[in-house]
């Protein structure tokens, strides 16, 4: 039986068997994805939250299944009957491809490394100090690492032809005076390339890190290698190139950590009682969660004329718990003097002689 099945497979056409053996490559490449989809969903079935093997599918599953039933194809393609010149433009596409398809597979391999650290590392906990670090590296690096995957994926496809190597070679003698001219061309895009560099390892800002730039008050939420994007509290944005954190001051409330001190400033007459104001101050940080119970003070820190100067000093341990805590104390503090010493409240005097 194997050998009429030879005599006939010797038999066919050259068109008929080169179909055969695209048939059975394409569909060899297929089934070892298929195969290997099955072990990983296997795998993954009755776990739950990040895992390895979920990723994969996720970020290489269409790269995979292009590259394989090209690679099986690539490695068959010597036994076809073919002529010399489709053999050639047939061997050059399938080699385009390949690089094409391996390329999506080693940046799915990056988002792979990115699911982890992103699921490792999550920016919703309380103290995420560490977590902001290791997330604004991760990004800058992803994008770098990206952006080398596709120069060096375009540089080997225009490599495999013969004419544009021989084309490369002969540009190299003006490389020189063309480095100089693309250098002064592009000497600001450089600099923030740099500075993006800079930034990711240094770290004077951080993702999700609470800045005041400009006048502004937002989060950073997102740095490439050019510009940061600030999400304004608002929910504007405010795009700012990324040397502009290396040349000019801004305000970072979070560098270190994220606690932070809020003030509240409340003017009086002299006859306000401060004691029994700061009794009601101690009394309302102690019954809201917003205080983190570091810091709570009430003092008079000026005097005009007029009126003094009462200042409520508390912590938060985000600026976000912060501001809602300098207004839950304002408000709840006004309502107390308005309801208990209206009298306290600023007055003008004036004295009228009959």
């Amino acid at each position: 039986m194997w050998d009429q099945l030879q005599k006939t497979l010797r038999g066919l056409p050259d068109i008929a068997w080169n179909f055969l053996l695209a048939g059975i490559a394409i569909t060899s490449g297929l089934t070892i994805n298929w195969i290997l989809t099955l072990i990983v969903n296997y795998h993954t079935k009755y776990q739950s939250g990040f895992t390895w093997f979920r990723s994969a599918i996720h970020r290489l599953g269409k790269s995979v299944r292009v590259f394989l039933p090209l690679f099986v194809l690539d490695q068959v393609l010597p036994l076809m009957q073919l002529s010399t010149r489709y053999y050639y433009n047939l061997n050059k596409t399938t080699g385009i491809f390949l690089i094409l398809s391996f390329a999506f597979i080693l940046i799915g391999i990056v988002k792979i490394f990115e699911d982890y650290v992103v699921t490792t590392y999550d920016l919703k906990k309380e103290n995420n100090l560490k977590e902001r670090k290791i997330r604004t590296q991760l990004q800058f690096i992803r994008k770098f690492v990206v952006f080398l995957i596709v120069v060096l994926t375009i540089c080997a496809v225009l490599l495999s032809f013969d004419n544009l190597r021989r084309l490369g070679a002969g540009l190299l003698t003006g490389v020189g005076v063309g480095g100089v001219i693309v250098g002064f061309a592009a000497q600001r895009s450089l600099g923030n390339l740099l500075a993006g560099f800079q930034i990711a390892f240094t770290q004077p800002i951080r993702i999700d890190d609470v800045l005041v730039v400009e006048g502004e008050w937002g989060r950073v939420e997102e740095i490439t290698l050019t510009y940061v994007v600030l999400n304004i509290w608002d929910e504007r944005r405010l795009i700012l190139p990324i040397n502009y954190f290396i040349e000019k001051p801004f305000q970072n409330w979070t560098r270190k950590t994220g606690d932070i001190l809020g003030t509240v400033f409340i003017y009086l007459d002299y006859t306000a009682p401060v004691e029994e104001i700061r009794t009601e101050f101690t009394r309302l940080v102690n019954t809201t969660e917003l205080w983190d119970k570091r810091v709570q003070v009430l003092q008079v820190t000026n005097t005009t004329e007029n009126i003094i100067e009462l200042r409520a000093l508390m912590s938060a341990s985000s600026s976000s718990r912060a501001f809602d805590l300098r207004c839950y104390i304002r408000e709840n503090l006004v309502a107390f003097i308005q309801k208990n010493y209206p009298d306290s409240l600023p007055r003008t005097r004036a004295i009228i002689n009959g």
